[in-house]
C-alpha cells in the first residue's frame, strides 16, 4: 500500500491548490468561495522518484451555519486516521485563528507526523508573518505558495523524509476498471458508493447539489479491483446557475469520458425524465459501457413482475435503439442488489474489451449475408465477402468489407449488429459496425 499524505486546516487556506500542484492534476475545485471542498479527494504525487497518495479535505470548523459542518469534520477525522503524514495549511495572511488552533490541538491528540505549512506567501515581505505560527506547537512552519509553487520541493522532500518504509504498490493511475456513478442531483450516487464500500466515505445529505468533486475510490475486496467515481449530480443547464455547481458538472463530464462503465442512477420515485435521458447521451457519445441502476425502490409501494417489466419497457423505449443494457432495481439504504450493480459493470467492462477471432467472425457471418444479402440499390447488387475486428479500439469494432459499401443502408447495419450480440455477449456495451471497399 502506497504512504498517504493527508492535508487538512480551515476552510479558504488553499489546500485544493496545493492538492492540485503536488498532484499535478486540476481535479479539485478551486474558488475563493470556503467550503468548495466536502468530500475528501485521493490523487496520486511522486518526488524524487517517490510515489505517494495525496487527501485534500474540507475546512474544519465549528459553530457555523453550515449544514455540512458535521460530515465535512468527520471526513477529516477519517482522512488523519488512514494518513501516514498529516499537512496542516494555514494562511499567513490571516495569522493563527481559533479554528487553526483547534486544528493543531487535534493533531496533536492523533500522534500522527505532522507538519505545518504557511501558505499564501506570494511576496518577499510575507514571509515574515511565518514565525507566529509557532504557537500551533507543531514545528517550524514551511513557508509556501500553492499558487506559484514557492516552497514545494523542501516541503515534499521533509514529507518523503517522514513516510515509514513501505511496499509502495498503491497507484490511482493504475489501469483499472473505472466505474463512474451518474445521474441527476439527489439520486443516490454518494449512497450506493457508501454501500459498497461499508463505510461513510462520501458525503451524504437530502440536499441536492451535495457532491461536488468527482471523488475516485478504490474497491479492493473478495477478489475485485476497481475504481468507484463519485460524480456531482448532472442538472439542466438552465437550473446551473453559480459558477461552483458549472465546474462540478464539466466535472462529471470528464469522469464519464475517463471512465469505463458508467452506472446511470434513476430515482425509482421519480421515473426516466429527460434529463437522465440527456447524461444517457453523454455516456453514448462517449462510447462507455452502461447499467442502469434504479435506485430507492424500496420506497415504490407496487412492486410486481408486471410492474418490473412495465418499468424496464419504459426505459428501454425511451432510450431506444440501443435497448442491450442490463437493468438492476436497488435500494443504497437497504443495500438490495447493491453487489449485483458491481458484478453487473464487472461483466460490461469485459464485453467491452472482447475480442472475436477473424475466423469465428466469417464463419458464422458470411453464410447469413448469403441467405440474407443487402437489399439492391439502383439496381446494383451488393457482395460482402469478409469481416474482422479491429484491434485496439475503445469499443468492439467490426469491419465488414464490400463491393458496394455505400449502398449499405442503416437497417441492414443493424440487423447485422443484433446477430453479433444474440451469437457473442456485448450486453451493456455499444459495438461499432463499419462498411469498407475491398
Amino acid at each position: 500500500m502506497a504512504n498517504i499524505l493527508a492535508i487538512v486546516g480551515r476552510p479558504n487556506v488553499g489546500k485544493s491548490t496545493l492538492f492540485n500542484r503536488l498532484t499535478k492534476t486540476r481535479r479539485a475545485i478551486v474558488m475563493g468561495e470556503a467550503g468548495t471542498t466536502r468530500d475528501r479527494q485521493y490523487g496520486h504525487a511522486e518526488w524524487c522518484g517517490k510515489e505517494f497518495s495525496v487527501i485534500d479535505t474540507g475546512g474544519w470548523v465549528v459553530g457555523s451555519d453550515d449544514t455540512f459542518e458535521y460530515e465535512i469534520n468527520r471526513q477529516v477525522d477519517l482522512a488523519i486516521k488512514e494518513a501516514d503524514v498529516v499537512l496542516l495549511v494555514v494562511d499567513v495572511n490571516e495569522g493563527v485563528t481559533q479554528f487553526d488552533m483547534e486544528v493543531a490541538h487535534l493533531l496533536r491528540q492523533a500522534k500522527k507526523p505532522t507538519l505545518l505549512a504557511v501558505n499564501k506567501v506570494d511576496t518577499f515581505e510575507q514571509q515574515y508573518g511565518a514565525p507566529e505560527f509557532y504557537k500551533l506547537g507543531l514545528g517550524e512552519p514551511f513557508i509556501l505558495s500553492a499558487e506559484n509553487g514557492l516552497g514545494t520541493g523542501e516541503l515534499l522532500d521533509e514529507v518523503c523524509s517522514r513516510f515509514p518504509h513501505k511496499d509502495e504498490t498503491g497507484n490511482i493511475e493504475e489501469q483499472l476498471p473505472r466505474f463512474a456513478i451518474v445521474g441527476r442531483p439527489n439520486a443516490g450516487k454518494s449512497s450506493i458508493i457508501n454501500a459498497f464500500l461499508g463505510e461513510e466515505r462520501n458525503i451524504v445529505t437530502d440536499i441536492p447539489g451535495t457532491t461536488r468533486d468527482s471523488i475516485y475510490t478504490r474497491y479492493n475486496k473478495f477478489g475485485k479491483d476497481f475504481y468507484l467515481v463519485d460524480t456531482a449530480g448532472i442538472r439542466k443547464k438552465a437550473k446551473v446557475n453559480e459558477d461552483l455547481e458549472y465546474y462540478s458538472v464539466v466535472r462529471s463530464i470528464r469522469a464519464i469520458e475517463n471512465s469505463d462503465v458508467c452506472i446511470l442512477m434513476i430515482d425509482a420515485t421519480r421515473g426516466i425524465e429527460a434529463q437522465d435521458l440527456n447524461i444517457y447521451q453523454l455516456i453514448q457519445k462517449n462510447k462507455k459501457g452502461l447499467v442502469v441502476c434504479i435506485n430507492k425502490w424500496d420506497l415504490v409501494e407496487s412492486k410486481t413482475n408486471a410492474d418490473i417489466k412495465g418499468y424496464e419497457n419504459a426505459i428501454r423505449s425511451r432510450i431506444a435503439p440501443f435497448t442491450d443494457f442490463p437493468i438492476i432495481f436497488t435500494s443504497a439504504t437497504t443495500k438490495q442488489r447493491i453487489y449485483k450493480v458491481m458484478e453487473t459493470a464487472l461483466a460490461v467492462y469485459e464485453n467491452k474489451y472482447k475480442k472475436v477471432p477473424t475466423a469465428q467472425l466469417n464463419e458464422k457471418f458470411l453464410p447469413l449475408i448469403e441467405n440474407y444479402p443487402p437489399p439492391a440499390t439502383k439496381g446494383k447488387y451488393i457482395k460482402i465477402k469478409y469481416c474482422t475486428q479491429l484491434p485496439n479500439t475503445q469499443v468492439p469494432t467490426f469491419v465488414f468489407f464490400a463491393n458496394l459499401p455505400q449502398y449499405v443502408k442503416e437497417p441492414y447495419r443493424r440487423f447485422l449488429e443484433n446477430k453479433l450480440r444474440e451469437w457473442w455477449d456485448f450486453h451493456g456495451t455499444p459495438v461499432q459496425i463499419f462498411f469498407r471497399a475491398k
